[in-house]
C-alpha cells in the first residue's frame, strides 16, 4: 500500500473558479504597482548613504532595547543589528545633512550612554550613495540581461501561445513579489 495525499476521484473545479482568481491575481498586481509608485522600493544605507557607527557594550546588547533608546533619543530612523560579538553593535543612521561624523556620534554615544555608561564608540564612518548608486545600475543592467535571456529561451524553446503564458506568469509573479517586499 501506498500514501496518497488525494483521492482518486476527488474533482477540484479550477476552471471554473479561474475569473475569482484573475480578479485577486490582478487586484494583487494593481496593489503592487500602486505600492510602488507612492512608497517606492525602500533602499537601504548601502545605496542612500548615510553614517555607520559601531559600538561596543560591556554585557550582551539587546538590540530591541537598543533601538526603543535610539528611537527615544531622536533617531527615529536608525537601524541596529549584531556585528560580531554579542557585545558589538552596528547603529545605521541616514544621511544627516549640517552634521559632521564626530558629532554624531557624539549624540549617539550620548543616547547609548545615558542608559548604559559602559558603552563605547569603536568608530564612525560615513557611506558615500555614490556605490550604492553603481550597485544599483550594475543590478538593473544584470536584471534586464537576465530576462532578455529568459524571453529569449523561451521564445524559441515553446510555441508561441505557451511561451507567452509562461512570460505572462514570469512578470506576474515578480511585480507582486516586489509588490510584497
Amino acid at each position: 500500500r501506498h500514501m496518497e495525499l488525494f483521492p482518486h476521484n476527488s474533482k477540484v473545479d479550477f476552471m471554473g473558479q479561474r475569473y475569482a482568481w484573475f480578479a485577486i491575481s490582478g487586484l494583487l498586481i494593481l496593489l503592487s504597482v500602486v505600492g510602488l509608485a507612492v512608497r517606492g522600493i525602500n533602499f537601504g544605507i548601502d545605496f542612500t548613504g548615510g553614517m555607520v557607527l559601531e559600538v561596543r557594550y560591556p554585557a550582551a546588547a539587546n538590540l530591541e532595547t537598543v533601538r526603543e533608546q535610539l528611537a527615544a533619543g531622536g533617531f527615529d530612523d536608525a537601524q541596529a543589528q549584531r556585528f560580531g560579538a554579542d557585545r558589538d553593535v552596528l547603529v545605521r543612521l541616514p544621511p544627516q545633512t549640517g552634521v559632521e561624523a564626530k558629532q554624531l556620534g557624539e549624540r549617539v554615544l550620548a543616547v547609548l550612554a545615558s542608559h548604559d555608561p559602559g558603552v563605547q564608540l569603536l568608530r564612525v564612518e560615513y557611506v558615500g550613495p555614490q556605490v550604492g548608486e553603481e550597485l544599483a545600475n550594475q543590478g538593473g543592467l544584470a536584471l534586464l540581461i537576465a530576462i532578455m535571456g529568459i524571453l529569449l529561451y523561451v521564445g524559441l524553446r515553446f510555441e508561441f501561445r505557451l511561451a507567452s503564458g509562461a512570460i505572462i506568469a514570469l512578470v506576474h509573479d515578480v511585480i507582486i513579489t516586489i509588490g510584497v517586499i
